[in-house]
């Protein structure tokens, strides 16, 4: 393990059927207003606001809601939260749902205050603030962003044609999140398992970078593993707390930074992922499902001892008598065959990508130099084509 890291998390976290009861004494460590902000009101129907709304009241705060929160996060939606932060003097902004929620209300806390152009300063210049923020707290109702817990903010600029991510540093973590996997078991199958594939490219884009004997790799391994038993259950029923438990807790150290440290990622399966969501609006876990395999498999030869490692030690595929080619691609095809079980796109063509439009999002996808290989434009268009 050879790579120098500073590792902080700041986040706290309630995790259990019982969680909820730490939401009044979280609130009452902040000011008198709370911006509500969540989607399209599921949490209506399903109870969850009103028990949102019940701890506030108890909590003594003024309330300004903040609803229509899109899957898919527009800049132009987030200067309107700014505008409430502003108009109301907000002092916490409340993210209940899932990780566009919470993706959400960390760029609204960044850009509320930001003097300059937002979408430049942070999401194409990548730089931090220096403005005042807003403190961000997160009831999580969909798993799969791992947002609960880290400073990531991905958001839709649909006027530049970009969907873009900016990593924030540990001051935009949100303070407190309430974890009940109950609450999860409100979300419909398509977007559940669209979560659990999410959670898979979180880890896999980490997993699959440098070439070092490195402990967050058996950390990791132990994760996928973890996830896929559980997932396979999940699909079945998806009323099994245990399962639902477990993936939960894994999507959240997918992502908390634990699993960077001492090594990089890729992360380019992602970019390929924003750019199809941007061109056709899609569930962001599936648009990372319908490209992962044929970009891994282009990408193979390049890692080709970290693939192997993949098929051994996380899908327990025997060596013996295989050359590293045949064991790499064994091991992608027991991902291929998961996928398929617990049901996700498997194509982009699903998604409504076509010869039409694989040109524009060709040009959406920002190539970044890490991972095993730098794509060429010309290979982007080529993985785009095997996905669909």
């Amino acid at each position: 393990m050879k790579g120098n890291f500073t590792f902080h998390n700041p986040t706290r976290l309630h995790f259990g059927e019982d969680a909820m009861g730490h939401l009044v004494g979280e609130l009452k460590n902040y000011g008198t207003t709370v911006m509500l902000s969540y989607g399209g009101g599921s949490i209506k129907r399903n109870g969850i606001y009103e028990s949102v709304m019940a701890a506030l009241k108890e909590a003594g705060k003024k309330v300004v809601e903040d609803a229509g929160v899109m899957p898919n996060p527009t800049y132009e939606k987030v200067m309107e939260g700014c505008r409430l932060v502003r108009d109301n003097k907000v002092d916490l902004i409340l993210a209940v749902g899932g990780g566009s929620t919470i993706d959400y209300a960390k760029a609204v806390s960044a850009s509320a205050y930001c003097t300059e152009d937002a979408w430049q300063k942070y999401w194409v210049r990548q730089e931090s603030p220096e403005c005042p923020t807003v403190a961000v707290g997160a009831v999580l109702t969909m798993v799969g962003t791992g947002s609960e817990m880290n400073g990531g903010s991905v958001i839709t600029n649909r006027k530049e044609g970009f969907k873009r991510g900016k990593v924030f540093g540990t001051a935009l973590f949100p303070k407190f999140a309430i974890l009940n996997p109950r609450f999860t078991m409100t979300v419909p199958q398509y977007q559940m398992v669209a979560g659990f594939f999410d959670i898979m490219s979180h880890l896999m884009e980490q997993y699959f970078a440098g070439t070092a004997d490195c402990t967050t790799d058996y950390i990791n391994e132990g994760l996928m593993r973890s996830l896929i038993h559980a997932s396979r259950i999940a699909a079945k029923n998806p009323q099994d707390y245990e399962a639902r438990a477990n993936i939960m807790w894994t999507a959240t150290w997918a992502l908390n930074t634990l699993l960077k440290c001492g090594k990089g990622g890729d992360w380019e399966v992602h970019q390929i992922g924003h750019a199809i969501g941007l061109v056709t609006d899609a569930t962001h876990g599936m648009t990372l499902a319908s490209v992962s395999l044929p970009y891994y498999r282009h990408v193979m030869h390049d890692g080709l001892h970290q693939f192997v490692r993949f098929a051994e030690n996380v899908w327990g595929v025997r060596p013996e008598g295989k050359s590293d080619e045949q064991i790499a691609t064994e091991g992608l095809a027991c991902l291929e065959q998961w996928m398929k079980e617990i049901g996700v796109v498997m194509h982009s063509s699903e998604l409504g990508v076509s010869e039409a439009n694989l040109q524009q999002v060709a040009d959406a996808v920002l190539i970044l130099p890490v991972g095993y290989r730098t794509l060429t434009r010309d290979e982007v268009v080529q993985i785009l084509r095997e996905s669909m």
